[in-house]
């Protein structure tokens, strides 16, 4: 116990320890260039989970306020194996049974120990032989029936086990889509990944062998004992002697396995992040040449885990090895004891000898009951994990679909926040007619991308509301508005599949002609005709095996066969080169032809030609209107096209007079005298009207801003 007690005392200073190490790690390592490096390619994946670390509306967070909370693991764990309420049933069945058989040969034992000892010379030894034989052969058929009803009940088991393993993970694949985005959000990729794999799969122990294997030891155990009482219960006794000294040792390793197992829990999930970390920013790493510096912090933290591990088992290495010591010594008390009942005729030899066959099948069912124990904790995490997983709140879905009128959009006193009391949407009002071409613009961080996806509703507003053709959002099936809106982002996620199956996504029952079609228009021809496998070609992971201009257009193709009347683009060719860009401008052309368009754009010579343009900055609408007017009313829009008129200007012709020229035209469209800020707006709107497309529209293609 000592040793214990200053083994828990090493590993709260370890953890300590490893408390500080990951402080200095979050507070940034700040100096070391190596680990910033490595982080610098996730920085912008980081900021989005953290903007989105809770539920992403009063409504939901109202929603995690009053999510239940967490219930016992083993009702939790009961209800899992109600799923296969008939086979778990069967399976303990089958295993009482084992059980029941497995007493028959200790009483066989007992009966054939009773002839031999009761015959006498060689005319009883025949007669012996022929009345042990019965025995004998009852012993080998009830150990057989015994090992058979064992297989049964391990196989129903297992059969069930992984079949609720698989409605788990479908169960958890459908919660994902049913919560909110920003409750997914809230959660690390490595975090469900864990949850996902490792720990819906850590239900199976109790599952297939907890149930049906530990009832049955516990049943085995209880009834040996209960065998030893009805013949003398001094023996019972002395066979659980041993029992209470190893359950103290025991009790006493465990003093703090629950704070430590947290301890453990945590630095693996450190030392699993930082490993990713150094795998995903592998080129960041090389390119600034921080692979030395980057590895030990890589090599750190494997390290700290190593520490940690090693020396809470060093810890409880006495205590542990001591109690799974004593407490199977079933024999130390039995003998004595027994010799002495016997010695003082108060036990018969024949009832001696099954006594001490049975204290030594007690240990068995015990070893299993106490390794049960040993494993009790990571089974309690295991199956608390993934029912936190399972019970995340789910936006609120009604039966009935909703009368939709058209595919206008009209948002209404819309409040929205990503966490409490941290408002970043402030009653914005804002309506958008059918088959119209809206463009969102404004500083960074201002609420545009916000604005398009609560059309989406990737989260559900604070307060206000989202209409679609006149019918709430929320008020929809999320499979209606699924229908009625795509979602563009810039960058759109490719499965590992075959590109025509990652098309398919948009509408699975759609056959190869239409999906060609869609293809086609989406421009994706030219770059398929070159893989190896053509449309059959793997995507690769996240699609991984094309450009990202090559990934977009597929995307495109995407949406142009689901077909959606209202489609949300955001910044869908920010990270285009000029000659994908060309392609993808004219596949998003072909794709927003008579439908809803909103668009979120940073460069406003992509979107001057838009039917309204929206000014929205720090969660308000400062102005709306056509280019034209904001240039001369709206001092924000000015100044941004005034930045973006430089930009240009700088980018075309940075070094000589063409790129002074450039500036100073950029320099005159932001002129106040009113002149300066017209002329800028006729000569945009020119160069728009020559821009626009079939369909009326400039979405995509970028005007000259000097023309």
């Amino acid at each position: 116990m000592k040793a214990s007690e200053e083994g828990d005392g090493e590993m709260e200073k370890e953890s300590a320890g490893a408390e500080e190490r990951r402080a200095r790690a979050d507070a940034g390592d700040g100096g070391s260039p190596g680990g910033c490096a490595a982080a610098s390619g996730r920085s912008r994946d980081r900021a989005v989970r953290a903007k989105a670390a809770t539920v992403g509306s009063d409504a939901n967070a109202a929603a995690k306020r009053a999510r239940p909370e967490s219930r016992p693991w083993l009702l939790v764990l009961l209800s899992y194996a109600g799923r296969c309420r008939g086979k778990m049933a069967a399976s303990l069945a089958a295993s009482v049974a084992s059980v029941a058989m497995g007493f028959v040969p200790f009483y066989a034992v007992y009966r054939i120990m009773e002839i031999v000892m009761g015959a006498s010379g060689g005319e009883g030894g025949a007669g012996a032989w022929e009345a042990a034989v019965p025995w004998i052969a009852a012993a080998a058929a009830a150990y057989v029936a015994s090992k058979v009803l064992f297989g049964v009940s391990t196989l129903l088991s297992h059969v069930s086990a992984y079949t609720i393993l698989a409605q788990l993970r479908r169960d958890f694949a459908t919660k994902l889509m049913r919560a909110s985005l920003g409750t997914v959000q809230g959660k690390s990729i490595g975090q469900i990944k864990n949850v996902f794999i490792d720990r819906i799969e850590g239900i199976e122990p109790p599952l297939a062998h907890m149930i049906p294997e530990l009832s049955g030891s516990f049943l085995l155990a209880a009834g040996l004992v209960a065998w030893l009482a009805a013949i003398d219960w001094r023996m019972a006794l002395a066979c659980v002697a041993t029992v209470p000294a190893g359950l103290v040792v025991f009790a006493g390793g465990l003093s703090a396995f629950n704070r430590m197992y947290a301890a453990y829990v945590e630095e693996g999930n450190r030392v699993n992040s930082v490993i990713v970390e150094y795998i995903e920013g592998i080129e960041v790493v090389k390119a600034f040449n921080q692979a030395s510096d980057s590895y030990e912090k890589y090599a750190g933290a494997v390290r700290a885990f190593r520490d940690f591990t090693l020396g809470w088992f060093k810890a409880t290495w006495v205590s542990m090895n001591l109690a799974t010591s004593i407490m199977p010594t079933t024999l130390l008390a039995v003998v004595p004891v027994g010799l002495a009942l016997y010695l003082g005729g108060e036990l018969a030899p024949a009832e001696l000898g099954l006594c001490l066959v049975m204290a030594l099948a007690v240990v068995d069912p015990a070893m299993r009951l106490g390794a049960f124990l040993n494993e009790a904790k990571s089974m309690e995490y295991a199956v608390a994990d993934a029912d936190e997983f399972l019970r995340l709140p789910e936006l609120p879905e009604p039966r009935e679909r909703a009368r939709v009128r058209g595919a206008d959009v009209e948002l209404s006193g819309v409040r929205f926040s990503y966490e409490e009391g941290e408002e970043v949407l402030h009653g914005i009002d804002l309506a958008i007619p059918e088959s119209s071409f809206v463009a969102l613009v404004g500083p960074s961080g201002g609420g545009k991308s916000t604005v398009a996806r609560l059309v989406a509703r990737h989260w559900d507003v604070g307060a206000g509301s989202v209409r679609i053709g006149g019918a709430d959002v929320r008020d929809m099936p999320l499979d209606q508005l699924s229908e009625l809106v795509s979602y563009v982002a810039q960058d759109n996620f490719l499965f590992d599949c075959s590109l025509r199956e990652n098309v398919r996504l948009g509408r699975p029952g759609a056959t190869d002609e239409e999906v060609a079609a869609a293809a086609r228009a989406a421009c994706c021809d030219e770059f398929v005709a070159r893989l190896p496998c053509g449309w059959d070609t793997p995507a690769g992971e996240a699609g991984s095996a094309l450009s990202g201009g090559e990934r977009q257009r597929v995307s495109i193709a995407r949406a142009m066969l689901k077909d959606a009347p209202i489609v949300v683009l955001d910044e869908a060719t920010a990270f285009a080169d000029p000659e994908n860009e060309d392609r993808i401008q004219r596949s998003i052309a072909e794709l927003t032809r008579g439908k809803t368009l909103v668009v979120i754009a940073h460069r406003l010579s992509t979107v001057c030609g838009a039917d309204k343009i929206v000014v929205i900055e720090d969660g308000s609408v400062r102005d709306e209107g056509a280019h034209e007017e904001l240039l001369e009313r709206c001092a924000l829009y000015a100044d941004m096209w005034e930045a973006h008129v430089g930009a240009k200007g700088w980018a075309a012709g940075s070094s000589g007079a063409g790129g002074a020229a450039g500036a100073r035209r950029g320099r005159g469209a932001r002129s106040r005298d009113g002149a300066g800020a017209q002329g800028a707006a006729r000569g945009t709107s020119g160069a728009a009207s020559r821009a626009a497309d079939a369909d009326g529209r400039s979405v995509g293609k970028e005007v000259d801003p000097h023309a």
